[in-house]
């Protein structure tokens, strides 16, 4: 009897103990989750993009704006597929290289961390989504919100090291050309052309991001830089455009029509350019140029025929112009002579008329008397 008592005590003191856990369960699940919270950083402040720390980084300085990252990163969907992955990627921070949050998001982590950052579409891809055209399984779609498991391996402030060499610079700057025509892609056109600038400076044969010489580039070499950066101009000048900085765009597209004069996309475009300034004139006269260069090419045949008959219905708008502002000059001229005889007094005109002929006769008089 008593090792059955005892073996009751100890049945009711066990439900007792885990009825009380129970009871307990809650509140930790609740003390759990705000712990996790507390843990994920809100980076703007309205949940669209938040960073929780997985693996703590060195306490070494945090990126700064165009320092050199080197990343791997996994973006998944929020069904678990994988629709981006790089490592060992390289970046500058701040420089659109990367999705915008994703970009934001590094600026905040010490090298050597591992964080998961979600980002909201507005800081994604938006409601154009991203379609992958090596492999459709990793199309993004639109208005996604992508989670990234991001490690930052590396980072440093870009020196004379990244920007000496000719494969470096022609990497680079190619890099930031590619990156610029994805933005321009998208209609993100302010972006491209900050995209564009960078690649030129990473480009141009006197000087770079780094005071560098170029007395050790091969002839082929700095002609393989220039051609690069043609076609960054002619890119550069068509974002312009679409932002209607049409002023800016033209002395891109000079800077590619002073190297080659015959370039047609550059004609093409500085043709497009003078017509939105209003230059109809101008306008023909390089479309005229380039479809003598290519005269296969249908557009530019249409868009002379177009600016032919502009100008034709803007001489012939002039020439009406002129007509009526004479009508309404000569109608005034009326008016004004109606208006001066009706205040002259009737019985004065006799008079006006005998004192101007009196003038005349004198005046001849004079004449004859002073020279005969």
């Amino acid at each position: 009897m008593d090792q059955d008592k005892s073996s009751s005590n100890s049945s009711f003191e066990d439900l007792t103990n885990t009825a009380a856990e129970l009871e307990k369960m809650p509140e930790k699940a609740e003390e759990e989750k705000k712990s996790q919270q507390e843990d994920i950083m809100d980076i703007l402040g309205n949940g669209q993009l938040t960073k929780k720390i997985l693996v703590k980084g060195r306490e070494e300085p945090k990126p700064l704006t165009g320092d050199i990252c080197r990343i791997t990163f996994e973006g998944k969907l929020e069904d678990g597929t994988v629709v981006e992955k790089e490592e060992g990627f390289l970046l500058n921070v701040g420089e659109h290289e990367v999705c915008q949050g994703l970009d934001m998001s590094l600026a905040l982590m010490y090298p050597g961390e591992k964080a998961e950052v979600k980002v909201n579409p507005r800081f994604a891809y938006g409601a154009l989504g991203l379609k992958n055209e090596k492999d459709p399984s990793r199309d993004i779609p639109p208005d996604a919100t992508i989670t990234y498991t991001v490690e930052l391996i590396s980072c440093e402030p870009e020196d004379e090291s990244q920007t000496k060499t000719f494969e470096n610079r022609k990497k680079i700057g190619t890099r930031k050309r590619e990156r610029g025509n994805f933005w321009y892609n998208r209609a993100e056109y302010n972006i491209a052309i900050q995209l564009y600038r960078r690649a030129l400076e990473y480009l141009d044969d006197s000087d770079g991001p780094a005071e560098t010489t170029l007395e050790s580039f091969t002839t082929s070499e700095l002609q393989e830089l220039l051609e690069l950066r043609i076609f960054v101009y002619n890119n550069l000048a068509a974002a312009q455009t679409k932002i209607q900085a049409y002023d800016v765009a033209l002395k891109s597209i000079e800077n590619v029509l002073r190297v080659q004069p015959n370039n047609v996309k550059a004609l093409y475009r500085k043709g497009k350019i003078l017509e939105a300034q209003g230059d109809t004139s101008g306008a023909i006269s390089i479309f005229q140029k380039a479809a003598t260069l290519d005269p296969e090419n249908k557009s530019f045949q249409t868009e002379l025929g177009k600016l032919i008959l502009k100008r034709s219905r803007e001489a012939r708008n002039e020439k009406d112009l002129y007509q009526k502002m004479l009508g309404q000059a000569q109608k005034l001229e009326q008016r004004d002579n109606r208006k001066a005889e009706t205040r002259m007094p009737p019985n004065w005109r006799p008079w006006i008329i005998l004192g101007s002929v009196l003038i005349g006769v004198a005046g001849v008089a004079l004449y004859r008397y002073k020279y005969f």
